[in-house]
């Protein structure tokens, strides 16, 4: 079990950041209408709106730099639960931003996972 839960967590953490650097108008795909995403503090739910802001970000490129990978079997929902940490290289931008990210999976009755909770955070000091 906690073998599968590491290789979803990385398999996951691999294509949101694939489709985030390259192709961020897709990750609607990973959401529901249930979902919420904390950014920064402001709480956002839903598909639509979840999209939106993403979309909104000040900035269209970005490179994910994956530090470490938390994942653990969520018992009450058959979900797991992921902690990320990394650097985000911004275009023009010589410094890392180094953030921290959560995700909480919930499986889906075709098989697959959603995104029910996504809350990021940008480490600064």
């Amino acid at each position: 079990m906690e073998e599968n839960t590491e290789m979803v967590g990385k398999s996951f953490v691999d294509h949101f950041y694939h489709l985030f650097d390259n192709d961020r108008a897709s990750l609607s795909s990973l959401y529901q209408p249930t979902s919420m995403l904390t950014f920064e503090g402001h709480k956002i739910q839903g598909v639509e709106d979840i999209s939106a802001k993403l979309r909104q970000l000040p900035f269209d490129q970005s490179r994910h730099q994956i530090s470490t990978i938390d994942s653990q079997p969520c018992s009450s929902t058959g979900g797991i639960v992921i902690f990320v940490s990394g650097s985000l290289q911004l275009p023009g931008e010589e410094h890392l931003l180094r953030f921290s990210q959560m995700f909480h999976l919930v499986p889906t009755l075709q098989g697959s996972f959603y995104v029910q909770n996504d809350i990021f955070r940008l480490n600064y000091g």
